[in-house]
């Protein structure tokens, strides 16, 4: 599938080796356990306090189409309340819905990256957190020289969440992997996801408990951009059932590096 600007994501199945775990989690559960003689340390992030999303901290997506919907600048906000807002809403023969990204503002390579957030409940769109640079879309060097790191994508029926990994750009060398993991009552309030990323490997989390670990197509060198972000599309079911508008939540986003503990 071409893309022109923005990345694919929310791959279907055949693009990759998948593999389904089942996980019993708790919503209360944030951070994962640090590495052995290390500790985290937090180095940027939001609570989304306030009015309005920090220009400095986010570009926020729109208007133009995105899939089969359109990403709009009005359905990114926040609610005053401590939390960021996508919405999802119908507007005449038009479906639109929000994104936000640190493209060109934070940037960053390794680390853990963490969100803590609620979805909606209707079908025909999805949320996801995701990373990104445009070197993703260079072919060769597999995946080191920059791979599309999609830590949370969660589709409208299912109790489960993909965590995937895209590399090799979007056309015929377009390579992938992912796991779906079962979670009984994700649906259902606040939830953290995160990926440790390191030299080594990718390994991936759902309310503080590991659901994957991984070194597919290499890992990625480069520093990444956080992307936010819900869209419209079949992959989540017909967006003529949904009752509009629906929301996905965002509480916080935090990103720790990894620091020694001094002896």
């Amino acid at each position: 599938m071409r893309r022109n600007i923005l990345p694919l994501f929310g791959a279907l199945p055949f693009l990759g080796l998948a593999a389904c775990a089942l996980v019993a989690t708790s919503p209360t559960e944030e951070l994962p356990a640090p590495p052995s003689g290390q500790r985290w340390q937090l180095v940027w992030g939001d609570e989304f306090e306030g009015s309005e999303i920090d220009p400095d901290k986010w570009t926020i997506a729109g208007d133009h189409v995105r899939k089969k919907g359109y990403w709009s600048r009005a359905d990114a906000y926040l609610d005053g309340n401590g939390h960021l807002v996508l919405r999802t809403r119908r507007t005449g023969d038009r479906v639109s819905s929000g994104a936000i990204s640190s493209s060109g503002k934070f940037e960053r390579r390794y680390g853990l990256w963490m969100i803590r957030c609620k979805f909606g409940s209707q079908p025909g769109h999805w949320p996801a957190f995701w990373l990104y640079n445009d070197a993703v879309q260079t072919v060769g060097n597999d995946g080191m020289d920059g791979t599309e790191i999609d830590v949370m994508e969660k589709l409208w029926n299912a109790d489960s969440v993909y965590q995937s990994l895209h590399w090799d750009g979007y056309d015929a060398a377009h390579a992938s992997e992912y796991r779906e993991t079962a979670v009984d009552g994700i649906g259902d309030g606040f939830h953290t996801f995160a990926v440790l990323w390191t030299e080594t490997e990718y390994v991936f989390y759902i309310d503080g408990q590991e659901t994957w670990r991984t070194n597919a197509g290499g890992v990625s060198r480069v520093p990444q951009s956080v992307w936010i972000t819900d869209e419209v599309d079949d992959w989540s079911g017909d967006i003529e059932l949904a009752q509009l508008p629906d929301y996905f939540v965002v509480d916080w986003i935090r990103v720790y590096a990894i620091e020694n503990v001094a002896p």
